[in-house]
């Protein structure tokens, strides 16, 4: 329906929470592109992220009356259930298999976070900054695809997780932090682990 493209999410979704299905499918089109190249972004298989992009939006039905509109929009609210989908989906196969394809070598260890939105390079950095980012803890992550990844404002970030903007920034500020350490780590295991073994002299 015409009408439907045109209206705003909010305006749609106070339809969807009276189970009208039409509105629900016009959300589905507008949104259903960003889910799923997040999705894909992160595990690097289309089967899954199809299978993240299905289960975002039936949860986002099932769970109708409970989603954060930001802005008249739903999508930071399908962002985040993504992620959350997605660390379900990890837990099952005790470690992701893939991560973001398009992260960069960090320029930088104290802003490193914001090379996540640009790069598409693969590199044994860049595998090493995507083990670091999936260490990070769950909100860490949220607060990270939110304001670097998708560059919402803090206070949609904060709308979005149901948290007061001061605990975004200061969240923001240490997964920053975080993911920099972690990528010292976990560049230093691949470092080590790619070390050519030294002949061994027998006594």
């Amino acid at each position: 329906m015409d009408g439907d493209r045109d209206a705003s999410d909010e305006v749609l979704w106070r339809r969807v929470v009276n189970g009208d299905g039409d509105a629900f499918g016009a959300l589905y089109d507008r949104h259903r592109d960003r889910v799923l190249g997040h999705a894909l972004k992160i595990v690097r298989s289309a089967h899954t992220a199809e299978d993240v992009t299905a289960i975002v939006f039936y949860e986002a039905w099932r769970r109708r009356a409970d989603v954060r509109i930001v802005h008249e929009s739903i999508l930071a609210w399908l962002l985040v259930t993504a992620n959350h989908t997605i660390r379900n989906h990890t837990r099952q196969q005790r470690r992701y298999q893939h991560f973001l394809n398009q992260l960069p070598p960090p320029a930088s260890i104290t802003d490193i976070a914001e090379e996540v939105a640009e790069a598409d390079q693969r590199s044994s950095q860049a595998a090493a900054l995507r083990a670091a980012f999936t260490q990070l803890k769950p909100l860490d992550r949220d607060v990270l695809t939110l304001c670097v990844v998708e560059e919402f404002s803090v206070r949609e970030a904060a709308t979005t997780l149901g948290v007061a903007e001061g605990t975004v920034k200061s969240r923001l500020h240490r997964a920053k932090a975080r993911l920099g350490n972690l990528y010292l780590e976990v560049a230093g295991e691949h470092a080590m682990d790619d070390r050519p073994m030294s002949g061994r002299r027998t006594p």
